[in-house]
Order: C-alpha cells, then structure tokens, then sequence
C-alpha cells in the first residue's frame, strides 16, 4: 500500500472516531444528573441531605394503583348523546312518510293525511323529539342489571347532567312511548304515523370510553410537599420508604430544576469530554495491545460500530417507559468480538460498551456491575457458535452469572428478597433470549465486514465443493497430498494454539493451481515425465505458476482473501532447487536465479508458516524408500533447518518453542503415515553390531 494510501486510511480512521464521540454525546439527556446513588432500606453514607428547593412528593406506583381502583369503584360512567341523531331520524321520517303517503295515494283510506299531511308530519317531529330529548340509551354491556337507580354522567352538547337509567329510555320504552301518545293525540288517523315512527326510533346515548377512561386517569400523583430547608435524611441514616420516596421525588425534581439553572450547551460538553475520555482510553489499549489485528480500516469501524449500536438502543430504551435497558444483550459485543480477534480486546470492547452505556441508562452503578460480570463470563465460557451443545451451555452460564449478582446485589442492599424485582429477571430473560442471535450474526458480520468466519471456513472443508472435486479428479495425487498435509497442519496448529481450523481448510486448498497443468507434478504422474521434454526454464516455471494460477482460481471462485493468501505463502520465495541446478549444470555462467524463485511473500502468521512446513516435509519424507524413524526424523529437521536459513520464516509468528512442537508432532505423525516400526534398543544394538 502506497504512504499516501496510509495516510488515507489513518485519516478516515480519525474521521471514524470523531463522528462515532459527536454521534454518542447527541444521544445523552441534556439535563442535570443526580449525584447521589440510594437504596430502599439502605444507609444513607453522604452527609445530611437538606432541600435547597420547594418539591412534591410522588406517589409510589403502587399507591397510584390503588387510588385507580378505588376511583374505579366509585365512577360514574360517561354516556354521550348525539344531538345529530334526531336531526336525522326526523328527515328519514318525513321522507317514509312521504313515501309511504304515496303508495296509499290509491287507495280510499286515510282521507284527513291527504287533507292535512303537514299536521301529521308537525306531530311526528313533536313526538320524536320528545323521545330524543329524553334519550334513548344502548347500554353499556358493563352497566346492563344495574337497575333504574343506577346513575350515569350524559353528556349534552357542552353540559354533563346526572342522570339515572329510569330516566332514559330503551328502545322499548320508546316504542311504547309511540304506542300509548299516538292513541291520545288529535289526530282521527294516528294509526298511519306509528309504523312509520318506530322505524326512526334508534340509540342516540351511547357509552364515552375516552371519557370514563380519562377520568380514571386524573388521579393525582403527589402528596404533600418538602420545603426548601427541610432535612430530608440525616448522614448514616436508614432510608425508609417514607425517606426513599422523598429521595426519588427529589431526583426528579432536582433533575428538573437544576437543568433551568445550568446551561445545556455547558452539559453537553461534559457528556462529549466524557465519551472522548472512554474512546481516547479505549484507543490506547488498541495502540499498546490490538495494533496490528485493527490495522486494516473495516476491522477498525467493526469494532467502533458496537458502541453507536449499542447506545442508540439504551437511548431507544430509555425513551420507552415498558423497556429496561437490561432487557438488551450486552454479552453479543465479547461473544461475535472474540470470534473474530481475541479475548482480551472482546473484553475490553465490552467494558467499553458498558461504560458508555451507564451514562446513557439511569440504572446506576448496578446496572453497570451486573454487565461487566456476565460479559467475563461470555468471554471466559468459551461461546463456541459450530458446536451448538458448548453454545447452549455457555448462554446458560451468562444467564447464571446475570442471576447471582443479581440477586447478590439485592441482598447486600435490602437483606431479604422479599421485595425482588422480577421485572428485571423477565427483562434479562429476554436478554439472554436475544443473545442467541449471536449465531446467526457472526457469519452474517464476517460477510458484510470481509471476516472469515468458522461457519464459513466449515462451508469450505466439504470435499464436495467444485474446487475440491476439480482437484480430486483432475490431479488426484496432488488431491492425496493436500488431505495428508491438511492432517499435519492442523494437528501441528493444535499443538501450538493457532487457528487449526483455518490451516486444515487452507492446505486442501493451496495446491488447487495445480489442476491446469497437473502431469508435471511427480504426483500426478504414471508415466513418462512430461519435463523431459521442457528445458529447465520451461519446467520451473510451470511448477512455480502453480502458485501464480491457484491465487487467479481462488479468486475466481471467491474463496476468502485469508485462505487465498496461504496459495501465495505456502512456498515463500524459495527456489525450484532441482530445475536450478539442472540449469546452471547447462549453463554455470548463468544469472537467471531470480526466475527460479517463487513470487512469495513469505509466510507472516502462524498459520501460514505451519502450512509451508507441513507441506514441504510431507513431500519429501514421500520420496523416501522404505524409511526409518531416523529418516523421518532428519528429513524433517533438514526441512524446517533449511527453511530457517533461508531466512522464509523471519516474518513468521512462530516463536521457537512453537517450532520445537510442531517439529515433535511433524515426526510423530510421519512416522505413523510410514508405517515406522518402534527401533527397540535391542534392535538398535543388533544394527550397530551388523
């Protein structure tokens, strides 16, 4: 990468963390913080707390119950009359009436209507209108047995008048209403009018639940009130409830007032100073411990992106009085972080999150222990997302650790567990609920942000992947090879702590260049050797593209950059030592070394240092005819020797005791491929005679 690039990538970095503090301190609340931490039945271990200004005190939610409940006992329920009911009942009536007028036109009956229909239609008003006045109610099922005296609120345009149900009427009690005034009216033909009446008889009160909700709800929620002046809890002393409901009153209030006071902008910029305090210390632990694993820039905004995650979802929170912030799953940040880089920073990352957290949350000082204990556990319990028993266990142990301290938190502040808080258990219930998707996440993470993840290297274990089958059909001997050298590498990668699941899946791939051209592997090969026919030139360079071709398949197939960087490592930059020689035997005057050296680079990680060895002693240690243990053994110490002098493992990971082990598990393993029989010392003796 170019210097300019560098600097390209150093400054977006920067431009990461700026935007990452600017975004964190907008979510705070812009107004004062209390400064004191308290508990029911806990001492009181600030000095004597005086009110410095006139403040309600709240009801408790349980006392806000209880006056509903008895609000709710003594309520009179809202009706509401429609005053347009009438208005429309009375036109829907002169038109049946009209209508109805109509279709008698014909016949004889009904002399004084046609006479005089108006008089007819002015009484019918009259009638409906008393009716209507009156109302005719649709009875809540709630309120249905009550009786005659039971009274309700009827709502009246702007007026609510008492009333009881004797006073209203029912739809029967209109229909007789019809049927007894018609009969005494001053009409000689009533009989035509209450046919069609009763057809514009209908509810116009019916029950208002907004209203009868609304008056549930003005309860008033204080009681009393503390002066400005008045000792609230003395040093040393117990808080009661009497004194902790003053306290939580005071809180509030305080939170209120002393924001009025203060100026936000000057609350921001402590809230800013803070979140670039955690971020500035959280860069220094990057800087001494994780340089190297977040040099590249999408592992770095990987990492950072957990902390604008996870304080928008407290803010979210926070904002929603159901919620609890300890219904979120904290312990995702260590379980997907550790996947993808190691303990140490998975943990760190996680006290990060928490602290940032803590400020955004009015939890407290629990909230923030109860976190960093379970995010130890996640990161000490081994969350292993290919073996779904390990996973399972380890999300138990996370909701175990959540649980005692809990509960041990309780009981250092109260004493007793009378009073237990099940809603925060519900809450981390779900908590640990959601930590499940950490599963699924982790492939998912390692997709969109370029990670390797171990789901995805099990994907490409299978032999039944095209690249594998290409190369198990088209260069089989090569095929055999790679599987051998898979075996070593990943027991050697064991040995040593490295990431052998990788290695396994690197080595069944790093010979995959092979297949285009895979007669001119020794192999591959039955018959004649096809380099008999090629110049030294020639050869090499089809043996060194073997490299060069196999990084072009693997990106072509997209195979992770991670794996493909083991094609191009697994021969460093050594030469093609017999076709070398060959040449300068032709040519001893010859200065064409360089073409006989593979592109490299040379191996930089465990891993790939691993492989190459692996590689290079499991070829040779198959030319040997009939070997002894003692064959093995100096073959591999030939091998890993010549590696070393050759300077292909100055960049590598390894530490010597890492090369001293992987050389124990080198021989033991090849000795068991050959079939090496244990050289007993009487054997031994035997040979020396001999």
């Amino acid at each position: 990468m170019s210097k300019r690039a560098e600097q390209l990538k150093g400054i977006g970095k920067y431009l990461v963390v700026l935007i990452v503090i600017a975004f964190i301190s907008t979510l705070f609340p812009n107004n004062a913080r209390f400064k004191y931490q308290f508990e029911r039945g806990a001492t009181w271990s600030y000095d004597d707390l005086v009110a410095p200004f006139n403040f309600p005190i709240k009801k408790s939610d349980e006392e806000i119950a209880l006056d509903r409940t008895a609000r709710q006992a003594a309520l009179t329920p809202f009706y509401e009359m429609n005053l347009e009911v009438a208005k429309q009942q009375k036109r829907a009536f002169e038109e049946n009436f009209k209508a109805q007028l109509e279709a008698e036109r014909a016949n004889s009956q009904f002399e004084e209507v046609f006479k005089q229909p108006n008089r007819y239609i002015n009484y019918g008003w009259r009638l409906l209108d008393r009716i209507y006045n009156r109302g005719v109610i649709l009875l809540n099922s709630k309120h249905k047995g009550q009786g005659n005296d039971f009274v309700v609120n009827v709502v009246r345009g702007d007026e609510i008048q008492l009333q009881t149900l004797g006073n209203l009427l029912s739809l029967d009690d209109a229909s007789n209403m019809l049927s007894d005034s018609l009969p005494y009216s001053s009409l000689r033909e009533p009989e035509f009018l209450l046919p069609i009446l009763e057809q514009s008889i209908t509810h116009n009160v019916q029950y208002s639940q907004s209203r009868t909700e609304q008056l549930q709800e003005d309860i008033p929620e204080t009681k009393g009130q503390v002066e400005k002046g008045e000792l609230i809890v003395t040093e040393e002393g117990i808080i009661t409830d009497d004194i902790y409901e003053k306290l939580v009153s005071f809180r509030d209030a305080y939170e209120v007032e002393i924001t009025k006071q203060r100026s936000s902008v000057g609350i921001f910029i402590g809230y800013f100073l803070l979140t670039s305090l955690i971020i500035g210390v959280f860069l220094l632990y990057i800087q001494q411990f994780s340089k190297d694993q977040l040099k590249q820039f999408n592992r770095f905004v990987f990492i950072f992106i957990w902390f604008v995650i996870y304080s928008y979802l407290v803010y979210i929170v926070e904002s929603i009085n159901a919620l609890s912030a300890y219904m979120l799953p904290f312990c995702i940040v260590p379980i997907v972080v550790k996947h993808f880089y190691d303990s140490r920073l998975a943990l760190f990352t996680h006290i990060i999150v928490i602290l940032i957290a803590s400020f955004l949350s009015s939890l407290g000082y629990e909230f923030t222990f109860v976190q960093i204990i379970a995010g130890i556990v996640a990161v000490l319990g081994n969350v292993n997302s290919r073996d779904l028993t390990q996973f399972f266990y380890s999300i138990g142990l996370i909701f175990v650790a959540y649980l005692l301290t809990f509960v041990g938190l309780r009981l250092i502040q109260e004493g007793t567990l009378d009073q237990f808080n099940y809603r925060i258990i519900a809450g981390i219930l779900v908590n640990v609920f959601l930590i499940l998707l950490a599963q699924p996440l982790i492939p998912l993470l390692g997709r969109i942000f370029g990670f390797t993840s171990a789901s995805t290297l099990l994907e490409l274990e299978d032999l039944n992947k095209p690249l594998l089958r290409k190369l198990a059909t088209t260069a089989p001997g090569t095929f055999q090879h790679s599987l051998q050298v898979a075996n070593l590498a990943e027991e050697a990668a064991r040995a040593v702590g490295a990431d052998h699941l990788l290695v396994k899946v690197a080595a069944l791939y790093h010979d995959i260049g092979k297949t285009l051209q895979p007669t001119y592997f020794i192999e591959n090969q039955n018959g004649e050797n096809p380099h008999k026919q090629l110049t030294p030139l020639e050869s090499a360079k089809i043996i060194i593209d073997h490299v060069v071709e196999g990084e072009k398949m693997a990106k072509k197939s997209r195979l992770p950059k991670v794996v493909t960087n083991f094609i191009t490592t697994h021969h460093g930059t050594t030469r093609v030592e017999y076709f070398y020689r060959k040449h300068l035997e032709a040519n001893p005057e010859s200065g064409e070394e360089a073409v006989f050296r593979y592109p490299g680079p040379k191996p930089t990680s465990k891993e790939q240092s691993i492989l190459m060895i692996a590689d290079s002693v499991e070829a040779a240690c198959k030319s040997l005819k009939n070997p002894t243990g003692k064959d093995i053994d100096d073959m591999i110490e030939k091998i890993i020797n010549g590696k070393l002098k050759s300077g292909q493992l100055e960049h590598s990971a390894l530490t010597f005791g890492d090369l001293e082990a992987c050389r124990v598990v080198f021989k033991n393993m090849l000795r068991s491929i050959h079939h090496v029989r244990v050289e007993y010392p009487k054997e031994q003796e035997v040979k020396k005679l001999e």
